[in-house]
């Protein structure tokens, strides 16, 4: 409904526009429903090892904790720039929409943040990089 309302001057019959919200909808749903399938196709099902078992609550808790370190060292605009793009499931363009500014400067700036928390990112056991 908010996608309408932001379009709403694009519809062609503004006293009837019921088939057109419908239209709008079902676009919706369809992008929807492929942007999880391709979630699902991409995600690797591992089955757990039962001598990990028993340690599967601290990695996770370690792993948690190395999040949200290498989450608290980004600034505030990049932190809203992940959030709205992998937490509130954004695409780009609806990004750069929301904050108003070029579908290549959100591109580059996403990019430029992944790469650097790829680089702050512990590896197995060591401890995280602070080196910026």
């Amino acid at each position: 409904m908010a996608r309408a309302w932001r379009r709403r001057r694009a519809c062609s019959n503004p006293e009837d526009p019921l088939g057109w919200l419908l239209q709008i909808t079902r676009n919706e749903a369809l992008r929807v429903m492929e942007r999880r399938s391709r979630r699902t196709a991409r995600e690797v099902v591992t089955p757990v090892e039962p001598e990990r078992a028993g340690a599967e609550p601290i990695d996770e808790l370690l792993s948690t904790m190395a999040t949200q370190q290498a989450l608290a060292r980004l600034r505030p605009d990049e932190r809203a720039l992940l959030h709205l793009r992998y937490r509130a499931d954004l695409s780009q363009a609806e990004v750069a929409r929301r904050l108003d500014m070029p579908v290549g400067t959100v591109k580059v700036r996403l990019h430029r943040i992944r790469k650097r928390l790829r680089h702050d990112w512990p590896q197995d056991n060591e401890a995280p990089r602070r080196d910026h």
